[in-house]
């Protein structure tokens, strides 16, 4: 996957929140908008030598720092979502970010989506609260054999970017909270250019956030409790989700008696998931999911035809595997947290319809769902294998019975 394509995505996830910030306003669906800013001081996880010293630097690669601004907004609490997620915030934001190595590693700039929420109170004032972003970055300073040969981890200039955090929220005043916490984020690319190491980060957080309502009702408790009798019953139901998506992916292939070897090109990956989950409450869903993939990459590694006679990956030459042997079938195990415009999907699974080593597996599964209407979401995923090999992305659309 190239810079275009992430381009579209990110296109995509901001098209998806302005339209439905639009939506929810030509419905008379009040929104209250929030600007922020944070900075993120933090420890770079040495998962590579890289870091530890074996660069051009010839310096541990251990210190990170990131500013961020981000524009949210939050439903009043006289419409239907305000009244079921009254503490709920999404929007976008932007973070620039350093590793004290710019000519290594670059200064990647985060364009992000983000959604953060109350998960207990603390005091009146003070609650423990969660936010995920999830992005691209862009900037980054690829590997390059002349250029740039000791950096073995980022092999592409753009890259996914995730981050969770956990914070404490004080309200200090009537508008203004400040919020301070720790979290983790990851930089990968999927696995669709190579090297793909990733980038993973810990680290502390604190920032201020503005909110622009002038009445202020939504936050004062008893307006809370006031319109308790008021809030939409919540019924139990089942969901039947249907997704399809597409990706590609670059393949390293381990020829016996020789170094890994990249091969050159990529293969393109389809898949399809039917997944029934069951609404326990307002916050929460699960259930199992049906998964379909075929991977034009699986089990190459062994269907080498001149294993005897590479000198480099440009000599890598195969038999096409069998379409039984690229195709598989899964059932996973589906929790996922529901909120307004975004749902967090998780899921962990086996193949039981496979064949050879690529898919005989088990698997894991991270994804975005960003509703565009009531049925019909944008499903954005990454699958792993064995809980540690990072496998392909997941692009699709998916539809809500």
């Amino acid at each position: 996957m190239n810079r275009f394509n992430y381009i579209i995505f990110a296109f995509c996830f901001f098209l998806v929140v302005f339209t439905k910030v639009e939506a929810s306003d030509s419905l008379a669906r009040k929104f209250i908008p929030i600007i922020g800013f944070e900075f993120k001081p933090g420890y770079t996880i040495p998962t590579d030598e890289f870091f530890k010293g074996e660069n051009k630097a010839q310096k541990p690669i251990n210190t990170t720092l990131s500013g961020h601004l981000k524009y949210g907004f939050k439903y009043s609490p006289d419409t239907y979502l305000g009244k079921i997620y009254p503490n709920t915030i999404q929007g976008i934001g932007v973070g620039y970010n350093t590793f004290f190595n710019s000519k290594e590693l670059g200064n990647p700039l985060s364009i992000y989506v983000f959604q953060s929420s109350k998960i207990a109170d603390v005091a009146p004032n003070l609650s423990i609260d969660y936010e995920w972003n999830f992005g691209v970055s862009f900037g980054w300073k690829k590997r390059d054999e002349i250029k740039n040969p000791y950096n073995l981890v980022v092999g592409s200039s753009a890259n996914a970017y995730i981050n969770i955090g956990f914070l404490l929220n004080w309200q200090m005043a009537s508008n203004t909270n400040l919020r301070a916490g720790v979290g983790v984020t990851h930089f990968s690319n999927g696995n669709t250019s190579y090297p793909n190491s990733g980038v993973n980060t810990v680290g502390a957080s604190i920032g201020v956030t503005k909110l622009f309502d002038k009445q202020r009702s939504h936050v004062a408790k008893s307006s809370y409790s006031a319109k308790e009798n008021s809030k939409p019953i919540f019924n139990r139901s089942v969901n039947y989700d249907l997704i399809i998506y597409g990706a590609t992916r670059m393949k390293g292939v381990f020829p016996e008696g020789r170094d890994p070897m990249l091969v050159p090109g990529k293969f393109a990956i389809v898949g399809m998931n039917f997944n029934p989950l069951y609404n326990f409450s307002k916050f929460f869903r699960a259930g199992l999911s049906l998964d379909f993939q075929y991977d034009e990459s699986a089990n190459i590694g062994s269907h080498i035809v001149n294993e005897n006679s590479i000198s480099g990956p440009q000599d890598l030459k195969f038999y096409r595997p069998s379409f039984n042997e690229q195709f598989s079938v899964g059932l996973s195990v589906r929790a996922e947290i529901v909120m307004p415009i975004f749902s967090i999907n998780l899921g962990v699974g086996k193949n039981f319809i496979c064949k050879g080593d690529d898919t005989n597996s088990f698997y894991q599964t991270f994804v975005l769902k960003t509703d565009i209407t009531k049925n019909l979401f944008l499903h954005t995923g990454y699958q792993l294998y064995k809980f540690k090999d990072p496998n392909n992305l997941m692009i699709g659309l998916g539809m809500r019975f």
